[in-house]
């Protein structure tokens, strides 16, 4: 196993983010791609054993290209300086809930749900958030979620309650969220870890019931 390699290339990677270096070390960048496939393909075999809906994901296609789209960015670098990938019911563009790993150096992390879904997505989501927001309050509590997470991120979060929706709703904070995506961070150390996969299962099993609510605003 070469994933103790990751983390050190990539702090290499971000010193060095250029065509010419990375050309002289694509070596090193392929075998770790290949590592990351494979532990891709750990966690499909597992987790896909609890939500079947991923349980057909090819790992080969869960992974992120690691080339940046700079067209409209300021920032020119070549290459993005982490390792992710990504697995949902209907593969990695799907919009519906989905079980993401990210590792970069002091920035590795499991992630879940969905972020920033298209408004026709988005107004489903709170219609049923509206109508369920109790069950989603279960989940969210539940002793298994907040083992992992500390609830719902509130990124671009609105200060008021959308229109069609009550402001004086028991659900307003949640109906005022723009994503619905639980972040558990993790030590750098812990990706040469064997179990990697084996935690990442237990980490996306809290993340499941969560996705499933979601999901309804697919059906």
């Amino acid at each position: 196993m070469a994933r103790e390699k990751l983390i050190p290339f990539l702090k290499k990677l971000k010193s060095n983010n250029n065509k010419e270096w990375f050309d002289k070390n694509r070596a090193d960048y392929d075998m770790l791609r290949e590592e990351m496939i494979g532990l891709m393909g750990e966690i499909v075999k597992k987790f896909g054993k609890i939500d079947t809906t991923i349980a057909s994901t090819d790992p080969r296609k869960s992974i992120f290209r690691i080339n940046r789209d700079v067209r409209f960015s300021k920032d020119k670098a070549p290459y993005k300086t982490n390792m992710g990938g990504y697995m949902a019911d209907g593969g990695k563009k799907s919009p519906k809930g989905g079980y993401y790993l990210h590792l970069e150096p002091g920035n590795c992390f499991l992630a879940g749900g969905i972020w920033m879904p298209e408004p026709e997505h988005l107004k489903k989501i709170r219609q049923e958030i509206d109508y369920n927001g109790k069950e989603l309050e279960k989940i969210l509590k539940s002793k298994e979620f907040k083992t992992y997470f500390n609830g719902l991120s509130e990124e671009e979060k609105l200060t008021r309650v959308p229109k069609d929706f009550d402001p004086g709703s028991s659900f307003a904070e949640y109906l005022k969220l723009k994503s619905f995506v639980v972040v558990h961070p993790f030590d750098d150390k812990l990706i040469s870890d064997p179990k990697l996969a084996d935690y990442c299962t237990k980490v996306f099993k809290a993340v499941l019931p969560l996705n499933k609510f979601l999901n309804v605003a697919f059906d």
